[in-house]
């Protein structure tokens, strides 16, 4: 099945049979991706008299009960909410989920601190030729499958220059999504630069904009445009585990 869609006057096919998870899956235990040292997830089986929730401890079927910081136990999407004082929800506040999609991959630059940091030039760079988007995905290198089940806690992983989320907010882009933790600095006295550029708070602020973080794109998937199908439960939070989905965009023959 193929959809197509116009961006820059030009018109673009996608199969909608070859999907590209670029998701972490929600793992049990502590042999996952965590970070922010939140506590690992668990799957907890419901018991209650002679009743437990779990088939393999001799129960009728599953019925779990989940414990999960969704900011510290996989790919989550988040919304402003994340920092203002106002209730804003991930629910309420992302109404459409595809969107056009630039990917790119960038080396984080190590800074005299020794601070490893994504720059603004690094990622107009990046983006030559490509064309304008509402969503931005960044890839950072070197990248390998141990992204699937990193301890990211106290290690401060690399993170975005206050600057290339402003270029960003200029360049209309919406929707940003990384393969870290954070686009902050681990520890950073809680001013969180990035995250307060991005969503324009409080001067002026982006309700519908949205900042994915721990996605893991597989080097088998290369730079380029790709449709975005961006996945969130319905939680009345500033966030949710999500789930993006990527589906590369060709000029059609």
């Amino acid at each position: 099945m193929r959809t197509r869609l116009q961006l820059a006057g030009k018109a673009f096919d996608a199969d909608l049979g070859r999907p590209l998870d670029i998701s972490i899956p929600i793992v049990e235990g502590t042999d996952a991706v965590n970070c922010f040292y939140a506590p690992p997830v668990e799957f907890i089986p419901v018991r209650e008299g002679g009743f437990v929730g779990s088939t393999r401890l001799g129960g009728p079927l599953n019925f779990m009960n989940v414990r999960i910081n969704p900011h510290g136990n996989g790919t989550h999407t988040e919304c402003v909410g994340h920092i203002s004082g106002e209730p804003y929800t991930i629910h309420r506040t992302l109404r459409q989920f595809h969107f056009p999609l630039c990917l790119v991959s960038v080396y984080p630059r190590r800074t005299a601190t020794g601070d490893r940091v994504i720059f603004r030039e690094q990622v107009t760079e990046a983006l030559d030729g490509m064309p304008a988007t509402p969503a931005l995905a960044i890839r950072t290198l070197p990248n390998d499958e141990l992204k699937l089940r990193r301890q990211y806690s106290g290690t401060n992983p690399p993170y975005l220059d206050p600057e290339a989320a402003r270029w960003m907010v200029d360049a209309g882009i919406e929707h940003l999504l990384i393969d870290l933790p954070s686009v902050d600095r681990e520890e950073d006295e809680g001013k969180l630069l990035a995250h307060h550029a991005f969503w324009q708070y409080p001067e002026a602020v982006r309700t519908k904009a949205t900042i994915t973080e721990l996605i893991f794109v597989n080097n088998s998937i290369p730079d380029g445009l790709y449709l975005l199908n961006l996945q969130i439960n319905s939680f009345e939070l500033d966030v949710s585990p999500s789930k993006p989905v990527l589906y590369a965009l060709h000029s059609p023959t």
